[in-house]
């Protein structure tokens, strides 16, 4: 394969060797060149031999000598330089399966991608992966690599993601583990399918890749009332969530006696569901999976309370404030509103859970959030002049909501400033402090 070149930079090496935008890179140093990650990994050596096409399909070499970091000046068409890989399988708890027509494009595309494990840590199921691409991540040493695991169970994974590789693959995994490669893996779990004593198997089979394995999290099923046609699951209750938790933790106590670290954990939501507290900030030790919603509790308080232990302003100062959240964590940021009345007696905070009425009553994450239900929920409430909405709530490069709503639409129909809110606690406290 090879990857057309779309922009050289003017005052680059490559530039100054004569290569031109709408030249085809064939190969560095002998390797072929077929996307990003041949690319930086080949671009490390100090000495490169390129070989290409000019734009009139003429073969031609250069040398370019370099330091290790320097950028030869080469763009191509997408940042992974070809296609984006999609998802083969047709899992039956797929949540893209779930989206009605009319929201934000991306939403529906089911990406299953190693390379985007690797650069960005998404999760993979490793159904699409070629024999080429497992040897390369082992001669590359690509890691860690986060895989979508949901059970041990070759025959149930089949039955569960709808491909018959879907066993089949999971053979990747021992191999990825001898060479070293470091493994992060979830578990969606849906109730009466893969939990009980089909994970209790899926967390014995895990712990065989140990030491590599760095982390196993469970995560419940997300469900939206858009499920015609689709296999019937239940959501997780409050008995069911705690029988979950109970295998979990009593597996982590096991590995954190036997390997010091506690290896597995589950999502947040699972002790939300059932009813208990959630564990001390320690036992989630580096946080290894907190973009799975591991620890993400724990972790923003903690965040939280220690930037407002270290604030200054005065007690004195008056300020008004919204806050618009999920229903799961509207407790959570009662209690940061309670501890901030009693620093600043004179400030006006108002905290809102927004019911999901789009997805259904189900679904209790502020990531889930549509426009129409804030602005149905919020249009007749006295917002202060300004309303803080977490990060999650929009897309990750534009200000644009599920439903393809943007902020600024909804500041329109509430008649109110928006300010976003990174994930993290101290930047909650600045913003609710209006001191960004």
């Amino acid at each position: 394969m090879s990857v057309i070149i779309s922009e050289v930079d003017a005052a680059s090496l490559c530039a100054k060797k004569g290569l031109h935008a709408g030249d085809t890179l064939i190969s560095i140093n002998g390797h072929e060149i077929n996307d990003v990650l041949d690319y930086q990994f080949y671009l490390q050596e100090q000495k490169l031999h390129l070989a290409y096409l000019d734009r009139h399909g003429k073969a031609k070499k250069v040398t370019l000598k370099k330091d290790a970091f320097d950028d030869i000046g080469l763009s191509f068409e997408t940042y992974l330089m070809d296609k984006q890989h999609a998802c083969s399988n047709n899992c039956i708890f797929c949540f893209v399966h779930q989206m009605p027509k009319g929201m934000r494009k991306t939403l529906y595309f089911k990406d299953d991608d190693t390379r985007l494990s690797f650069l960005f840590g998404n999760y993979v199921t490793l159904t699409n992966l070629s024999e080429r691409e497992v040897q390369r991540i082992i001669d590359m040493h690509i890691s860690p690599v986060n895989v979508s695991v949901h059970t041990m169970n070759p025959t149930l994974r089949v039955e569960m993601m709808k491909n018959q590789n879907a066993g089949e693959c999971l053979k990747i995994l021992p191999r990825l583990a001898q060479a070293g490669i470091e493994l992060n893996t979830q578990l969606v779990l849906c109730p009466g399918i893969n939990d009980g004593q089909e994970l209790e198997h899926s967390l014995r089979e895990l712990e065989k890749l140990l030491p590599s394995l760095q982390s196993i999290a469970a995560v419940p099923v997300g469900l939206t009332r858009f499920r015609e046609h689709l296999p019937h699951l239940e959501p997780y209750g409050k008995d069911s969530a705690r029988a979950v938790i109970e295998i979990m933790d009593a597996f982590g106590e096991k590995c954190l006696k036997r390997y010091g670290r506690r290896v597995a954990y589950c999502a947040d939501e699972f002790y939300l569901n059932a009813g208990l507290p959630l564990p001390e900030l320690s036992y989630y030790e580096d946080f290894p999976q907190l973009e799975n919603g591991v620890g993400l509790w724990k972790n923003l308080e903690s965040e939280f309370l220690d930037a407002l232990d270290d604030c200054t302003l005065s007690s004195d100062t008056p300020f008004f404030v919204s806050l618009a959240t999920g229903v799961a964590a509207y407790p959570l940021l009662c209690s940061f509103r309670d501890a901030l009345l009693a620093r600043f007696p004179k400030a006006t905070i108002d905290v809102y859970a927004i019911e999901n009425d789009f997805f259904g009553h189900s679904v209790t994450v502020a990531g889930l959030i549509t426009a129409q239900d804030l602005i149905a929920q919020l249009k007749d409430k006295d917002l202060h002049g300004r309303l803080l909405l977490p990060s999650v709530m929009l897309k990750s490069d534009e200000e644009i909501f599920l439903d393809d709503l943007t902020v600024s639409d909804v500041e329109k129909a509430l008649h109110v400033q928006i300010q976003v809110t990174e994930n993290n606690g101290a930047s909650l406290l600045r913003c609710i402090l209006n001191q960004t």
